[in-house]
């Protein structure tokens, strides 16, 4: 009779199992991933992960289809990682497609593995990273993984605004791939990546335009021409490093705050604010650098650098608590709103508002940018975007008004009636319809029209609009500006404002949601 296989016998066997899945495709396909520059699927977690904290979920999952020789194939972990980890100390669920298993082609038993993570997450209100690397959808499996990408859209829409989503997209992602990254909050795309959702063959056959993947869908492409990804990463180790750090700003999910971390408590006068920003309203400057003297150590995570850089969006502390900043950039095009910025910023604030983090906007905002191009495109609804979205939001609001602050955009940078609950100027602040020079050919045309000396008059009123109303004074008088502060004070004013408003609570109509524009 024979002796069933003993404890040590059922353990080797267990090794032999893990290891034959551990090397995915084999020796030669992750040879080749590395000759590309790029990690391992297991590689990359082991990376992001703390030390010894992954445990892998559906390991011997495999798939179920006998089509076209699939019940031949061998799919390890049927071509993606899935499991929980902790990142800086803190619970994140995790999938990695392996591209040495079947090019990470998605089928229905990898998208079931990669829906159980999102689930788990939101059980748990954790963050759910995903990295992507893959040829696309199995092809073999037909409608089934067509099937399986319609779970994980549905899932992403589920996890939105209650638990932060990232995706890395360190390979291929085309065709119906590129959507779940798109549905999440940020996607952080490595030099070695392509995305897109027809390849440059497709293109050239049906249009006749020529483009190279690069061009189409790579880093660079998609962050300063397309505004979809949000950081761009040289490799996979960088993208680990910037995901790692994003996800230290943010909190685990939509009930709790970002975690306190390292405060400054520095909160003293700080004079090199006064020398920052030129008086003269025509010069620019780089408003990066006024943001560095208000945030904790100086440290500020930009968010979208390449594109649309009339505005900056990104995450810092201040006396250790995380805010976003929004902020008009002057050195490009003067800091007008456009279609791009106003995309761009509304879209940081929801995510923001959907997660408990206060916002800190500084101004020097002329207007919206005017042109046929920007009517023809949408201005007016894109630009309304920053209206909703501030008017919208609840949690506290603080605003600094650093120099121009004119007309609709003045409003849209989250003026008093947005809703702001701490407005700040500085004695350079102007706060008005518009500029002087504009407004005294529309207030004083016929005055200036009637003067023997026409340039001289049209200045004298100019001097007059300006000292009326382009300056913090008319709007403190109103009410719609709390103070006027010296530059060397932002850093303890905003500070003192983000502190008194740690427990503010802002009731809004029961609704379902709200309609914003399109």
């Amino acid at each position: 009779m024979n002796q069933p296989p003993s404890m040590a016998q059922r353990l080797q066997d267990l090794a032999d199992a893990q290891h034959r899945v551990a090397v995915g495709g084999g020796e030669k396909r992750i040879e080749r991933q590395h000759a590309q520059g790029k990690m391992t699927a297991r590689e990359r977690i082991e990376a992001f992960c703390d030390p010894d904290s992954f445990t892998e979920v559906g390991m011997f999952v495999k798939h179920r289809t006998t089509h076209f020789g699939m019940d031949q194939a061998e799919a390890p972990a049927d071509g993606v990682v899935t499991g929980s980890g902790a990142v800086l100390g803190r619970p994140v669920h995790i999938a990695s497609q392996d591209f040495t298993v079947m090019g990470g082609s998605a089928g229905e038993a990898q998208s079931d593995k990669v829906v159980a993570m999102m689930k788990a997450a939101i059980t748990t209100g954790s963050p759910f990273v995903f990295i992507n690397d893959s040829g696309g959808a199995r092809v073999q499996e037909g409608i089934d993984s067509l099937s399986g990408y319609g779970r994980v859209f549905y899932n992403n829409v589920l996890l939105s605004g209650v638990v932060p989503q990232i995706s890395i997209i360190a390979g291929p992602c085309a065709g119906g791939a590129a959507y779940s990254p798109a549905l999440t909050d940020f996607i952080i795309q490595t030099r070695q990546a392509h995305m897109f959702i027809t390849g440059p063959g497709v293109i050239s056959q049906v249009t006749g335009e020529v483009v190279s993947q690069e061009e189409l869908g790579g880093a660079d492409a998609h962050m300063v021409k397309s505004g979809v990804v949000h950081f761009v990463a040289e490799d996979d180790a960088h993208a680990v490093l910037i995901a790692k750090k994003l996800l230290s700003f943010l909190p685990q999910n939509n009930s709790e705050d970002a975690p306190i971390v390292h405060p400054d408590d520095i909160v003293e006068p700080n004079p090199a604010l006064r020398e920052l920003v030129p008086v003269d309203g025509r010069k620019g400057y780089d408003v990066r650098d006024v943001i560095a003297q208000i945030v904790d150590h100086g440290d500020f995570l930009e968010v979208q650098e390449g594109y649309a850089q009339n505005i900056v969006i990104g995450f810092a502390r201040i006396t250790g608590r995380t805010v976003g900043l929004i902020a008009n950039q002057p050195q490009v095009m003067s800091g007008v709103l456009d279609i791009n910025s106003s995309d761009k910023g509304s879209s940081f604030i929801r995510f923001c508002n959907a997660f408990n983090i206060p916002l800190v906007t500084l101004v020097d905002v002329p207007g919206f940018l005017p042109g046929v191009a920007q009517e023809h495109g949408g201005i007016i609804r894109h630009g309304a975007k920053m209206l909703y979205a501030y008017s919208a939001a609840t949690v506290p609001k603080v605003t600094v008004v650093l120099r121009k602050a004119y007309g609709g955009a003045y409003l849209a940078m989250c003026g008093r009636d947005l809703g702001a609950d701490k407005v700040l100027a500085w004695p350079t602040a102007e706060i008005a319809v518009m500029g002087a020079e504009g407004a005294v050919n529309v207030v004083f045309r016929r005055e200036i029209e009637a003067a023997d000396d026409k340039a001289g008059k049209r200045q004298e009123l100019v001097n007059l609009y300006r000292e009326t109303f382009a300056t913090p004074y008319m709007a403190a008088s109103r009410g719609l500006v709390d103070d006027i502060i010296d530059p060397a004070d932002t850093r303890r004013e905003v500070a003192m404002a983000l502190e008194i408003l740690v427990s503010k609570r802002d009731l809004r109509p029961a609704k379902k949601h709200g309609l914003g524009p399109a």
